[in-house]
C-alpha cells in the first residue's frame, strides 16, 4: 500500500512561482514512474509531468520550459517546481505513483493563478 500526500498549493499571481511536494508513505525508489496530473473545472485530468526512478522525465507541451519535476528518493519526496504560472494552470494538482502495476493517487492540492 502506498499513500501519497500533496502540499504546497495555493493562490499565486500570474508570472509567479510555486512548488508542490508529494510525500510518500514509504520508499519511493520502487514507485516508478511518479507523476503530477491536474484537473481543471469541467476538464479531464491530464498529465503534467512524470519522472522515473532513474530520473528520466517527460512533460506536457503546455508546461515545457516552465515546470520542473524532480524526486528525492532518500526523502521519499517528489516535487513540481512551477514557474511563470498562467491563469490556465489553475487546477487541482494530483500526485500519482505506480508500484507493481498498480496506480496510487494523492488527494490533490488546489493551485489558483489569479491577480
Amino acid at each position: 500500500q502506498v499513500q501519497l500526500v500533496e502540499s504546497g498549493g495555493g493562490l499565486v499571481q500570474p508570472g509567479g512561482p510555486l512548488r508542490l511536494s508529494c510525500a510518500a508513505s514509504g520508499s519511493i525508489f520502487s514507485i516508478t514512474p511518479m507523476g503530477w496530473y491536474r484537473q481543471a473545472p469541467g476538464k479531464q485530468r491530464e498529465l503534467v509531468a512524470a519522472i522515473t526512478n532513474s530520473g528520466s522525465t517527460n512533460y506536457a507541451d503546455s508546461v515545457k520550459g516552465r515546470f520542473t519535476i524532480s524526486r528525492d528518493n532518500a526523502k521519499n519526496l517528489v516535487y513540481l517546481q512551477m514557474n511563470s504560472l498562467k491563469s490556465e494552470d489553475t487546477a487541482v494538482y494530483y500526485c500519482k505513483g505506480r508500484k507493481l502495476g498498480r496506480d496510487y493517487w494523492g488527494q490533490g492540492t488546489q493551485v489558483t493563478v489569479s491577480s
